[in-house]
C-alpha cells in the first residue's frame, strides 16, 4: 500500500516544552490507522501540524508525493485531507442543514449541494434533525454532524480526533460502522482515540506516541502485546481511557 499521508522527523516545541520529538508516521492508502498514547503525548499536536493548524519546527509532511509542510488548513483541506476536532466545531445557531451548506462545493448547483448534504446527513443517521438548531444536538449527534460536514468536500483522507470521546455506547457502534463503510468505499482514516476497545476493533494499524516520539507501531494485535504499550498505556486491560 502506498503512503497517503506521512510525517517525517517532525519536531514541535511550545516555549520550552517539546511536544513532538522527531516524530514519523505513515498512513497507508485505504487503511484505518490509529494514533494512541497518554494525555500530553503529542497526538493532537501531530494532527495539527499535519493539517496546517500548527507550524512545525523541523521535519516534513507529505500527501502522496506532494510536500504539504507549512500549507495552511484551507489548502490542506482543498488537497483532500479533512479533519474533525476533539471539541466539535459546529455552528450552534445554524440548523443542522445550514451547517452542511457552509462549505463551498465547486461544480454543484445550490440544489445539488442541498441534496448532497441531505444524503450525508442520512448516511450519518441525523437527517431527521436537519431543521433543528445544531446547538440542540446531543454530543454524539454533534460528532456525527462534524463527520458529515467533513465529508461534504469528499476528502481522500479523514483525520478524526476522538470520535468516540463522550459518546454513548450505541452511538459509538454507529460511528464505527460509518467509518468501516466509508473505508470500504476507499476512504483513508487516521484516528486519535482513548477508547482502546474502539481502536482495537476498528483500526488496521496503530502508532503509539510517548513524549512526542513513536514508541511502537504495527497491527493492533502486535501493539497490544508490546510490553512498552501494556506497561505505559493500557495497563492490564484494553477497554479504558488512560
Amino acid at each position: 500500500m502506498t503512503a497517503t499521508l506521512r510525517a517525517e522527523g517532525v519536531t514541535k516545541s511550545f516555549g520550552g516544552v517539546q511536544a513532538l520529538a522527531g516524530c514519523s508516521l505513515t498512513v497507508p492508502a485505504g487503511s484505518i490507522s490509529g494514533l494512541i498514547g497518554p494525555n500530553g503525548s503529542g497526538k493532537t499536536t501531530l494532527f495539527n501540524v499535519m493539517t496546517g493548524y500548527e507550524r512545525i519546527d523541523s521535519g516534513q509532511v507529505y500527501l502522496g508525493d506532494r510536500q504539504i509542510t507549512g500549507a495552511p488548513p484551507h489548502r490542506v483541506f482543498a488537497l483532500g485531507v479533512g479533519r474533525t476536532f476533539q471539541l466539535t466545531r459546529i455552528f450552534p445557531r445554524l440548523t443542522v442543514l445550514e451547517n452542511m451548506l457552509v462549505p463551498a462545493q465547486h461544480g454543484r448547483s445550490a440544489r445539488q449541494h442541498r441534496e448532497h448534504a441531505m444524503e450525508l446527513l442520512a448516511f450519518t443517521g441525523i437527517a431527521g434533525h436537519a431543521g433543528a438548531l445544531a446547538g440542540t444536538l446531543s454530543y454524539g449527534q454533534r460528532k456525527l454532524l462534524e463527520l458529515a460536514y467533513v465529508l461534504v468536500a469528499d476528502p481522500a483522507v479523514v483525520l478524526l480526533d476522538e470520535p468516540a470521546g463522550g459518546v454513548n455506547p450505541s452511538l459509538i457502534h454507529h460511528i464505527a460502522d460509518r467509518i468501516r463503510e466509508l473505508n470500504k468505499a476507499g476512504r483513508t482514516f487516521l484516528i486519535v482515540e482513548h477508547n482502546m476497545e474502539f481502536v482495537m476493533g476498528l483500526c488496521h494499524q496503530l502508532t503509539v506516541l510517548d513524549s512526542g516520539a513513536v514508541v511502537a507501531s504495527g497491527p493492533p494485535e502486535t501493539v497490544r502485546s508490546d510490553p512498552r504499550v501494556l506497561d505505559a498505556y493500557l495497563g492490564t486491560g484494553t477497554d479504558g481511557d488512560d
